[in-house]
């Protein structure tokens, strides 16, 4: 007899709050492993997609199973695994909500999940599912801004990291990534020093201790108005390799200083675009619509900013995200285990943990949406 499943569902599109009842067992597909979640974690996405869900997702059918961010043990492989056995504890990015899958199956909010075998990683030993459930959504965003060819284009990462002198030139690697504190710029500070480049990155000044210790080489606060002078010193004798922009003002900053350098050693004037233009307060009354207006100005803007100063900025969507042999999937494959075994890499940011339960997700949801600075919300199961 297969396990009693459980589940979050949202119902019906934009419908608050979840309800928890019982879900189907689903067994693995080939390349597909389940995984009973010990521990799940929030991202913003998940909220904006219960509150607005068609104009982001409109593939998505309903009753349907969100949830991204998972780390448990595994209870059953598919035909075909090879990289895991029943028992082994793991952690991983479900893909519920990429329209390759659009199945329940494949959410994190319940208690079993399927997870591609591809998307997931060993959890060491001292590692608890709190803790290792972090880095899903967010790690995958960061590495696909990072070394996917159509935004930043990195050498991918490696253990133990590349050298940060360029081959070419002999002058050091740069690259700059904003909003080093938050859950895709912690991944995105330790995957950029992984693969070679210095990281100079930006936070508040509470939490410069925290971004240093993640490798970046130097740490600015975001709100000074000193800022673009200050990475500009930073840069000297250094190559750019582009820039990852998290946060508002990020692109400003990075535009100015791409624009400045002038004739200084190479200057890639490529900024990646993380996050969403979307306004918090202004999503449950204008059910999408300032979404919609956000990311078309920021679109508008960008194509004005490159032909006014040479800056390409591109806002980051990771269509392909889980397609198997691209950027993120080596990251859970050729990076991961043993960046993590060997403690190279850090599952960041640290969790909050709201509670245990099924229960208790709406609840870390309302937390997450408020706002959380250097922490991930977290739900034990």
């Amino acid at each position: 007899m297969p396990p009693k499943n459980q589940a979050a569902w949202i119902p019906a599109p934009k419908t608050k709050p979840f309800q928890v009842g019982d879900a189907p067992y689903t067994p693995p597909g080939p390349g597909e492993i389940v995984v009973k979640n010990g521990a799940v974690a929030i991202n913003p996405f998940d909220w904006v997609v219960q509150v607005i869900g068609p104009i982001l997702a409109g593939h998505v059918k309903y009753p349907f199973i969100l949830g991204t961010d998972v780390a448990g043990t595994v209870v059953e492989v598919g035909r075909g695994v090879t990289r895991f056995n029943v028992g082994d504890r793991v952690l991983g990015n479900a893909i519920a909500l990429s329209k390759e899958s659009n199945r329940a199956a494949e959410g994190g909010f319940q208690l079993y999940t399927i997870l591609r075998d591809h998307m997931a990683a060993p959890t060491p030993p001292d590692v608890t599912d709190e803790q290792a459930c972090v880095l899903g959504l967010g790690l995958g965003t960061a590495a696909y801004g990072l070394f996917h060819k159509d935004y930043l284009g990195l050498d991918l990462p490696q253990v133990p990291p590349r050298p940060t002198t360029s081959t070419t030139s002999g002058k050091p690697r740069a690259v700059i990534v904003t909003g080093g504190s938050s859950s895709v710029g912690s991944n995105a500070v330790q995957l950029a020093a992984a693969a070679g480049y210095e990281v100079l990155s930006t936070s508040s000044p509470k939490n410069f201790a925290y971004v240093q210790s993640l490798g970046a080489t130097h740490v600015f606060d975001y709100s000074s108005e000193t800022l673009a002078q200050d990475l500009l010193r930073a840069l000297e004798g250094r190559e750019l390799a582009g820039a990852y922009a998290i946060g508002n003002g990020a692109v400003e900053a990075c535009a100015a200083v791409m624009t400045r350098r002038g004739a200084a050693p190479a200057t890639r004037k490529r900024v990646a675009l993380a996050g969403s233009p979307i306004v918090r307060e202004a999503i449950p009354s204008f059910f999408g619509a300032r979404v919609l207006a956000g990311v078309v100005g920021t679109a508008l803007a960008s194509a004005a900013r490159r032909l006014a100063t040479g800056v390409d900025v591109r806002f980051i969507q990771v269509g392909d995200m889980t397609r198997p042999g691209g950027v993120v999937p080596r990251i859970y494959t050729d990076f991961l285990p043993r960046a993590l075994a060997e403690r190279r890499y850090v599952p960041a940011p640290p969790p909050r943990v709201v509670g245990k339960g099924l229960e208790r997700i709406e609840e870390a949801m309302a937390i997450q949406m408020k706002g959380v600075s250097a922490q991930k919300v977290v739900v034990s199961l």
